[in-house]
């Protein structure tokens, strides 16, 4: 009798981050991405725990694309025992070579941070995700599998790559079983790219499929029109109005593909006359390694020519050392900082944000997605103090957001690319989206009976059969239930609570008032049971 596959969501299950599906089958357990948790630190201590499965039985990975919250876990998965292959496109194989080193610098740096900070309260040091020596060791069981092209996986399950338009590289991948497994079709969708994006064809897939597992960043959301003349209109609009002498503007963007269309964009402006020349900084070394990874394939990329051309223009520089990103502080005139994370959540855009936030000279352009409860969905929401490494800043630099920049598909282009999978004969799985975005996407797939569509929590199971999926009762209990993904969490609400009391403080008429303040909220603190009265300061003879 054929086995029945499994499906496991071990990530971006009702989320955007953290990508990560298991396939069971025959042959053995593979996964499909194992990418890194990104938003409140409630979803991001997931990448400290332990996998909800035995790395070591994971007999391979297909990769869709390189973005961090699709591979980021990687050397993880092989630090914890993996050694199987990893399948992938040439380009994700190449970007991925820049982006895990980096990646791993950036876990021992922070953490390294992070216990400098521990210590002087003292608490106990952390250990990084991974290091340097697990990425090189992830780079090493990576094998290029071109597009379109069939290759076997496991015994009985062979896949192929389709471009997804997303990435540099990225894919939708095809995965067909037959026996000694159930004889099945599946397609999962990785991101799917806009109609519109700077350097990627439009996506592409097969049609005449047993099961799809699709993207729904922004399953709910009509995106304005994106040519590429509106688009720089816009982005030329908001260059000219954050335009200060001695002023900033900050743009905080993934270093991978979007760093590299705004490069090509601002010069075409600069070159046109639609825009001043000025200075752009782009202050990422990963982002200078990977724009010479788009240059080397640019014949393959459309509107690589553009970016070919920006790469030539002299106001553009590129920072390596962290001594040359801190001397941005003192640049001069009106200047442009290209700078990661494009979530604001690590790198060195929250050096520059620190230097600059409070600063009514500063503009800071958000051209991405910003996942719940990160610094940069703070800002986009209006937040009036932010947190940033412990430190409380009022927020005086105007924020802007625009969505032209995005990778994703918006809801009409999801919509479409799915009727183009048909038949979708048992089942559709919307992942890799927030409650909202997922809902906002079942609602425009009016061809499928509501029945067939599902949408997964964290851990969740299913048995794909021949005549549809049945959810399994699961023996572990999911490592975060539904209510705590994609939400603010506790430390948001600490976070706000002192940025509150510290404002509530700043605000009041005198000192007298400000102790009565005090006494209120450490008497509300005594009454809970959660600390202890203050004690007296002891006297000192003479």
């Amino acid at each position: 009798m054929a086995q029945h596959p499994v499906l496991t969501f071990h990530g971006a299950a009702r989320a955007v981050t953290g990508s990560c599906f298991r396939l069971d089958v025959a042959g053995g357990a593979l996964l499909v991405d194992c990418g890194m948790f990104q938003g409140s630190k409630t979803e991001k201590t997931l990448n400290y725990r332990p996998f909800p499965f035995d790395a070591a039985q994971i007999r391979a990975v297909l990769l869709t694309h390189a973005h961090i919250d699709h591979s980021g876990l990687l050397p993880k998965l092989v630090r914890d025992g993996f050694h199987g292959p990893i399948h992938a496109t040439p380009a994700t194989l190449d970007l991925c070579g820049v982006m895990l080193p980096d990646s791993a610098h950036i876990q021992e740096s922070e953490v390294e941070m992070l216990n400098r900070r521990n210590r002087r309260r003292g608490g106990a040091d952390v250990t990084p995700i991974y290091d340097a020596r697990d990425a090189e060791a992830t780079l090493a069981l990576f094998r290029p599998q071109e597009m379109g092209a069939w290759f076997t996986v496991l015994p009985g399950c062979r896949a192929r790559f389709w471009n997804a338009g997303h990435l540099l590289g990225s894919a939708s991948i095809e995965v067909e079983l037959s026996a000694p497994n159930t004889p099945l079709r599946l397609l999962f969708s990785g991101d799917i790219g806009p109609d519109t994006k700077l350097l990627q064809a439009d996506p592409e897939g097969p049609s005449s499929l047993d099961y799809v597992i699709v993207e729904s960043t922004y399953g709910d959301v009509d995106r304005i029109e994106a040519s590429a003349p509106h688009r720089r209109a816009t982005l030329r609009d908001e260059v000219r109005a954050a335009w200060r002498e001695d002023g900033v503007l900050l743009i905080p963007t993934f270093a991978v593909e979007r760093a590299q269309e705004l490069i090509a964009d601002l010069a075409t402006l600069m070159m046109a006359g639609d825009i001043p020349f000025c200075p752009i900084h782009v202050d990422s070394p990963m982002a200078t390694r990977a724009t010479a990874l788009f240059a080397k394939h640019a014949r393959a990329l459309e509107g690589g020519a553009a970016l070919t051309d920006g790469l030539k223009l002299h106001h553009l520089h590129f920072t390596e050392t962290v001594e040359q990103s801190r001397a941005l502080a003192q640049a001069r005139g009106f200047h442009i900082i290209l700078a990661a994370s494009g979530m604001c959540e690590a790198g060195r855009i929250r050096h520059h944000l620190k230097n600059w936030i409070a600063r009514d000279a500063a503009t800071l352009l958000l051209v991405g997605y910003q996942a719940e409860a990160t610094l940069g969905r703070l800002l986009q929401d209006g937040a009036r103090q932010v947190r940033i490494q412990g430190e409380a800043f009022p927020v005086r630099a105007r924020v802007r957001s625009i969505d032209l920049y995005s990778g994703h598909a918006d809801g009409p282009e999801l919509a479409q690319w799915i009727a183009e999978r048909a038949p979708i004969r048992h089942g559709l799985f919307l992942v890799h989206g927030e409650e909202e975005a997922m809902a906002g996407l079942a609602a425009r797939l009016t061809a499928l009976p509501a029945e067939r569509i599902v949408v997964p929590a964290l851990d969740d199971s299913y048995n794909l059969t021949e005549n549809g999926f049945v959810r399994r009762a699961n023996s572990d209990p999911p490592r975060l239930a539904p209510e705590q993904v994609a939400r603010m969490d506790w430390h948001n609400d600490v976070s706000r609570l002192i940025l509150d009391i510290n404002e509530a403080l700043r605000a009041t008429a005198d000192e007298r008032t400000r102790n009565t303040l005090i006494r209120r909220l450490r008497h509300a603190l005594e009454e809970s049971g959660h600390m202890p009265p203050p004690r007296k300061p002891a006297r000192h003879r003479q």
